[in-house]
């Protein structure tokens, strides 16, 4: 060949070469709750599909929202829980995906398969499911051992003054008291909701602070003794502290479960969509399950579960202690309102 073909055939190469390189990869933005995805996990799927998956995190399902109303664009897949995914879809906010109709939907569980809050799961995809309870450290409390009542988190011993955290989520904290207090869940009576108010204020002066993020590390460095938890916050808190409790309250336990939703604002909605399809695989889910520490709603995942997942009662529950569950209710704006209000009271 010809050299000054030869050279400029060499000139376009490197041309082609660098122009290769900085064209951007696909991509999706994903808004997650802290400390909820495997960042290993993303990478598998950048790995696999050439797509990077960039991820921003919350700390409530009420940030969340407040941040898509006050017009955040930039994100392709949400992680809004279940009473979140009506309230979103009722607003408008929810793209409309027809999970059920996704090649992997297949692998989805009876029960989670037709919820109350998206019957024909239209708008969301399962992901992961729990429980809000709270943990203790046995070592630290008086007897070793606390009574597995609300009572010992809303109304705990003199000793553990100070050495409290609760979630600073107003629906978690509503929940558990109404729960607590025998009160309907979606009650709009105020006097009922002066009830919790009034709990909830007698409860404060124990607490350290009201705060979602580091619960984990929070507990494993003893920094309090007890922490208002999700079940797999619990089940990674104990792989460290091996001391710590995680209980089901006698009277009941919100049970809740989180999902995968696209809004109506993403900008790569085809390749949110097709991550969301890859999270609904046995592998994929089971590799977040053993990170979260909490259980799915994907049939097979549990192959593929480590050893100590599958054998904590913190995320596989005894059978006796699942008649505790109280599943989140769909409750009216009226009932939204009044708990705010009641929130907002607590933490001026």
């Amino acid at each position: 060949m010809n050299k000054k073909l030869l050279v400029v055939f060499g000139v376009l190469s490197a041309v082609a070469v660098v122009a290769y390189a900085q064209t951007p990869k696909a991509e999706i933005n994903l808004y997650n709750w802290s400390n909820y995805i495997p960042p290993d996990l993303l990478k598998k799927y950048e790995t696999e599909t050439g797509v990077r998956v960039n991820l921003d995190v919350y700390d409530s399902n009420e940030s969340l929202l407040a941040k898509l109303k006050a017009g955040a664009t930039g994100y392709d897949v949400i992680v809004p829980s279940d009473y979140m995914v009506k309230i979103m879809t009722d607003e408008g906010i929810l793209e409309k995906i027809d999970a059920s109709k996704l090649s992997n939907f297949k692998n989805v569980q009876a029960f989670s398969a037709k919820p109350p809050f998206d019957a024909t799961r239209a708008y969301s995809a399962p992901y992961m499911w729990g429980v809000t309870g709270f943990t203790y450290d046995s070592k630290r409390v008086p007897g070793g051992k606390l009574d597995d009542s609300w009572k010992s988190f809303f109304e705990p011993p003199a000793a553990l003054k100070g050495q409290i955290v609760a979630l600073n989520d107003p629906t978690e904290m509503w929940n558990a008291a109404t729960i607590y207090l025998k009160i309907d869940q979606c009650t709009t009576d105020a006097k009922q909701a002066e009830r919790v108010l009034t709990l909830l204020e007698k409860q404060k002066p124990f607490l350290a602070a009201y705060n979602s993020d580091g619960t984990i590390e929070r507990m494993q460095a003893g920094e309090v003794i007890m922490h208002h938890q999700w079940n797999g916050a619990a089940h990674r808190t104990k792989q460290k502290l091996k001391t710590g409790v995680f209980v089901y309250p006698r009277e009941g336990i919100p049970f809740w479960n989180d999902n995968f939703a696209v809004p109506k604002t993403a900008k790569n909605r085809a390749e949110a969509i097709k991550f969301i399809n890859w999270m609904m695989t046995p592998e994929a889910i089971a590799i977040a399950s053993n990170f979260t520490g909490y259980n799915n709603s994907i049939k097979g995942a549990d192959k593929f579960f480590d050893a100590a997942l599958k054998t904590d009662p913190a995320v596989n529950t005894p059978a006796n202690l699942t008649n505790r569950f109280r599943p989140n209710k769909i409750c009216s704006s009226a009932n939204i309102a009044l708990r705010d209000k009641v929130w907002t009271r607590l933490k001026r």
